[in-house]
């Protein structure tokens, strides 16, 4: 199971519209740096200024942790 975890990239489209494949560890620098405009995740692609993105303000989550260490 480790294998895929350590493989999975996350689909993301840069700022001037080009499309890439990052690790998840990237994607919160980039998107503190106004460097992508939107990323895919399991329900679709979220844009970046418009849709929720977890640690961006909101309500906090009050659920049990879900993400993969």
């Amino acid at each position: 199971m480790g294998y895929f975890r350590d493989n999975h990239k996350i689909n993301v489209v840069y700022d001037d519209g080009q499309l890439d494949q990052i690790r998840p560890e990237l994607l919160g620098r980039l998107i503190a740096e106004y460097r992508i405009d939107q990323f895919e995740r399991s329900d679709g692609w979220a844009e970046i200024g418009i849709d929720m993105i977890r640690g961006m303000g909101g309500p906090s989550y009050e659920g049990s942790e879900r993400r993969v260490n």
